[in-house]
């Protein structure tokens, strides 16, 4: 089966299909399918316009011979169903070749129709949509193991969905406080376990993460586990609850492990362990001097995704200047990659970038000063099966494939 990359294109409300053009072939994608999800839309009641652009996107586990996918702007979510057609049926008895009914005093003979083959063509149809569900911007989608339901999160509510019921949800988590002036964190990201159906976990922008159990009650406002990395008093600063904010959340395919990214580092924590992380990397640590103008110019509030591998040994996250990095948790290396139109070329070779901080610089250095923040990588995604990356890059779509272990150093 060929691998189809799902990309929100960030500025507009349209969903781009890539696909392998055949099993073997390096580095060599097309465009499988490109749909509008979502029109502009307004609230009324509010008096607010909703955008159209799209959030997220999951795919649904393969069923059948079609594929499913979730895709979600701040406020709607939408079921989409995506066939393939590269047969036609012919040789109708009482339809002809334009699909007319015949007059049937002139059907003399029976034949049995024939499939036909035919130019490949891709179907995408809206199945359901799910909507009125949120007050607030939805931040985050994730599909259940049972196949059945998902939940859709908010900054102050998580809402549980049956894939079949579009008029109704249930809410499991509520931390809206009673007087909004009391409300300390809110909800940035959340998702399923892989295996086990009734756990889930989300993050604050506190920098805590709260496994919870749907066995225990309904409404899930008490965790079965909170995970808080204790903070150290000295260093402490203005930018201290901003940067610890957790931007994004990823259980390991194990189910062992979750995966966090805030703005300086990304964590690994066990789900045995609760005081603190098992494994921190630094993502761009070279930034913590230059806090005070990422404020200024809001650039501290990015929100960079972070993605693990097939075997959950190497786990990748954006940065700016269109770099990405990876790191490798058993040998403890790291990597500092960059998605640029030079890589892009067909069986282009990634080659290691290196930021430098103080004056001394190599060849192929970048100084610190010198990059781009207009340039950054907040999309990532992992093949499950292959080395195959895929890198959202504002409008360009990067995929890359192969050698990625070879690089890591």
């Amino acid at each position: 089966m060929r691998w189809h990359q799902a990309v929100p294109q960030l500025s507009h409300p349209w969903v781009s299909l890539q696909s392998k053009n055949a099993p073997h072939s390096q580095g060599e994608y097309d465009v499988y399918s490109t749909f509008q999800s979502h029109e502009p839309e307004f609230d009324y009641l509010k008096s607010l316009e909703i955008e159209e652009k799209i959030n997220k996107i999951k795919w649904l586990p393969q069923q059948n011979a079609a594929h499913s996918l979730l895709s979600t702007n701040d406020k709607t979510i939408k079921l989409w169903k995506v066939t393939e057609r590269d047969k036609r049926p012919e040789g109708y008895n009482l339809k002809d070749e334009e699909g007319k009914l015949k007059d049937l005093s002139t059907v003399t003979s029976l034949q049995v129709p024939v499939l036909k083959p035919m130019d490949l063509m891709v179907e995408v149809s809206p199945r359901r949509i799910f909507a009125n569900g949120h007050t607030y911007h939805i931040n985050s989608i994730s599909v259940n193991s049972d196949c059945e339901t998902y939940m859709s999160a908010d900054d102050l509510r998580i809402n549980l969905w049956h894939l079949a019921v579009t008029d109704r949800s249930f809410n499991i988590v509520d931390i809206k406080p009673a007087n909004m002036e009391d409300l300390t964190e809110v909800i940035t990201a959340s998702e399923f376990h892989p295996h086990h159906c009734n756990l889930f976990v989300y993050s604050s922008s506190k920098g805590s993460l709260r496994l919870c159990d749907m066995r225990a009650a309904a409404l899930c406002d008490k965790h079965s586990k909170l995970f808080e990395e204790p903070e150290d008093p000295s260093s402490r600063s203005f930018f201290s609850e901003i940067i610890s904010s957790v931007s994004d959340v990823k259980f390991s395919h194990s189910g062992r492990y979750m995966l966090t990214r805030d703005y300086l580092t990304v964590k690994v924590w066990d789900l045995n362990m609760e005081a603190r992380p098992i494994e921190t990397y630094q993502v761009h640590d070279y930034l913590r001097s230059k806090l005070c103008s990422l404020y200024e110019n809001d650039c501290i509030f990015d929100k960079f995704e972070c993605a693990w591998n097939g075997s959950d040994s190497v786990i990748m996250t954006g940065a700016y200047n269109n770099f990405f990095r990876m790191f490798d948790r058993n040998s403890k290396r790291d990597v500092t990659l960059e998605a640029s139109r030079e890589s892009s070329k067909p069986r282009a070779v990634l080659k290691p970038r290196r930021v430098c901080v103080g004056s001394k610089r190599r060849r192929d250095d970048i100084s610190v000063d010198s990059l781009d923040f207009t340039k950054k990588i907040l999309h990532t995604a992992w093949h499950p099966a292959e080395n195959i990356i895929a890198i959202a890059a504002t409008n360009n779509l990067y995929i890359f494939q192969d050698k990625v272990n070879s690089d890591m150093h």
